[in-house]
């Protein structure tokens, strides 16, 4: 069962094998070297696609289509030296001859002999790790979610998106749309990498009062053009037909740094309906800032909030703003910052935070000391967490599911990573403080096949084999189970599949924390000599190397509330493991890359007796 529909795509959404490459009869070109490593290639009568050979462990070549109105972009894309790990199609004028420039790239190089042209492309899955519910593109690399908005019945998903390789590079706004959260459907490009820059993250909003003078209902999209020229800074993007097509703002940017940041992206727009007015928050280096407009056009400075707060040191990204009800009474409501963090993670690399307070319209207010962290996500693959807009009362996140410390290299190479799954937000009070939880939205049920899994309530003392998780898996499974820990000091279950690959998910009892361990997962080795790996920070994501193995080889754990008793709900895809404890009290995400499904399931337990009262599993 697939449940993303990836097929039948737009523009640049296709997936070319090398074995799948077809070239055009009526299609001619020719090769001039300007130099020894810079050619221009003259195209007679162009297929839809020139495809282009990709080597990921290449150098980066700059493709350019010249002779365009909107301006010559380079492109970044690792061109085949020596051999071909796949291909990605390069999208070509219709109605003209067409001139591209190549340049840094020797005339030896394998690519001259595998370029080829097509009007059509294999889009076929052919990735074992690719999820089967989680958003993925058809292919190519994708990072933050961004630009989450909902208007006439549509969720729109948008997404940091490189469509010429698997690796980060060439940011433009992916978009995918659902009407459940569940089912997705895949779009056109929304917004390419233009002549001021990468298209970095950012928001949308409806604009429904015409405030900006785009058209009453107009989706009006925030986002952070990044260049070494412009450095980073914040432009618009609107569009009147329901966010098929954008049109960017002729007056870009409309908010640059006062003080020369370098650091200044990500801006999140929301109405602040107290004073009738627009808000924007924006990561500023290692605080966020505040601004405010009548019009989404012209913004002026109001405050900051954030040095020195939570987790240190950190790099803030992908802000979010908010209002929740506390402990669901309406009367009693609390803001809530979401501040992605990288690094910062306690396990490395990139993680979710959030911080609970009161705004005023000018000035947030935490409630707790600055040393304070609350974690939204206690894994280690949640990330550039933010809310879809306009959805009334609920708060829905979305997460990118991965880690900056290896996403260029996890073992897959159609595509590289998806977005974790839609997660309803709420404030609950707990030992005098308030904290978040992270619930999956109620839509997800809608996954289940029919097929499942009871086993009647039993007690562990040590072990217990519960055999075949579900007839016919795999891979793909929701588990709910009810711990209810007695005397035990550790209880929990092991997920495993023949070749001894295994998850250990387990209640620490003595410690007080919920633990998820992946040492034994399956693929977790993966680049460790000499594969490329992303530093931590936004500018050097393309070209480093190091041993990182230990960095996804390991355990994770999350604080445990106060209850006595421990409600699971877990869904497993192809590449993942999602968790969610008493109601989204806990939540953590990791990725897993078993070489066969998790099929069989173990419940063990330490220092004493623990009751599972409720285990089911329902098969997706």
């Amino acid at each position: 069962m697939v449940r993303i529909s990836n097929y039948g795509l737009l523009s640049l959404l296709a997936l070319c094998l090398v074995s799948s490459c077809t070239s055009s009869d009526k299609t001619t070109y020719k090769v001039d070297w300007l130099s020894d490593n810079t050619a221009v290639i003259s195209i007679d009568k162009p297929t839809k696609y020139i495809v282009l050979p990709v080597e990921e462990n290449a150098s980066e070549t700059k493709v350019c289509l010249l002779g365009e109105e909107t301006g010559e972009v380079d492109m970044d894309i690792r061109l085949a030296r020596n051999k071909v790990d796949y291909c990605v199609p390069f999208e070509l004028p219709q109605g003209k001859d067409v001139t591209l420039r190549i340049s840094n790239i020797d005339k030896e190089c394998i690519t001259w002999s595998e370029i080829s042209f097509s009007d059509t492309f294999n889009i076929d899955n052919v990735e074992p790790f690719r999820p089967v519910y989680h958003f993925t593109p058809s292919y190519g690399w994708m990072n933050d979610p961004n630009g989450m908005v909902y208007k006439d019945g549509e969720y729109h998903l948008f997404y940091q998106y490189n469509p010429y390789g698997s690796m980060w590079g060439n940011m433009h706004w992916g978009h995918t749309v659902s009407r459940d959260l569940v089912n997705w459907e895949q779009q056109p490009v929304a917004l390419a990498r233009d002549t001021m820059g990468h298209i970095f993250s950012g928001s949308s909003v409806v604009d429904k009062n015409n405030t900006a003078g785009f058209g009453e209902g107009a989706i009006v999209a925030f986002y952070t053009s990044a260049s070494d020229k412009n450095g980073q800074i914040q432009c618009l993007a609107y569009s009147t037909d329901n966010g098929r097509t954008f049109t960017k703002y002729q007056n870009n940017p409309i908010l640059t740094p006062f003080d020369g940041l370098r650091d200044f992206r990500d801006p999140k727009v929301f109405w602040y309906e107290p004073q009738q007015k627009w808000v924007m928050i924006v990561s500023a280096d290692k605080e966020m800032r505040f601004y405010s407009s009548p019009n989404l056009k012209d913004w002026t400075y109001m405050s900051s909030f954030g040095e020195g707060y939570g987790i240190q040191p950190n790099q803030f990204e992908c802000p979010d703003f908010f209002e929740l009800p506390v402990d669901g009474n309406p009367d009693k409501k609390k803001w809530v910052m979401i501040v992605n963090v990288n690094p910062g993670c306690m396990f490395g690399g990139s993680a979710t935070e959030y911080f609970v307070g009161d705004f005023d319209g000018t000035k947030f207010t935490c409630d707790t000391p600055k040393d304070v962290t609350k974690w939204m996500d206690w894994g280690k693959d949640h990330y550039a967490t933010v809310t879809f807009s306009n959805t009334g009362d609920r708060v829905i996140a979305m997460p990118w599911m991965s880690n900056w410390q290896y996403a260029n290299v996890v073992p897959t190479k159609q595509f590289r990573s998806a977005q974790g799954l839609p997660r309803e937000l709420s404030l609950y009070s707990e030992d005098g403080h308030i904290y978040m939880a992270s619930t999956p939205v109620e839509e997800l049920s809608t996954l289940r096949n029919g097929t499942s899994n009871k086993l009647e309530p039993f007690k562990v003392d040590g072990k217990h084999d519960a055999g075949e998780l579900i007839d016919g898996n795999k891979g793909t499974y929701e588990l709910n189970v009810s711990i209810n820990p007695l005397n035990a000091k550790k209880a929990g279950f092991t997920l495993k599949n023949s070749k001894g690959e295994n998850v250990k998910i387990y209640l620490d009892l003595a410690d007080k924390k919920l633990v998820m361990d992946r040492v034994n997962s399956g693929l977790v080795d993966f680049g460790e000599k000499s594969a490329p790996h992303a530093k931590e920070n936004h500018d050097n994501r393309k070209t480093n190397a190091i041993n990182y193995v230990n960095d996804f080889a390991l355990a994770t754990w999350g604080k445990l509330p106060t209850d006595k008793k421990f409600d699971f709900r877990i869904f497993v895809d192809k590449c993942s493991v999602e968790i969610f404890l008493n109601g989204g009290k806990v939540a953590m995400t990791n990725l897993v890359f078993p070489t066969e499904p998790y099929t069989q399931w173990e419940f063990f337990g330490e220092g004493g007796t623990f009751e599972v009262e409720a285990a089911e599993v329902y098969g997706i």
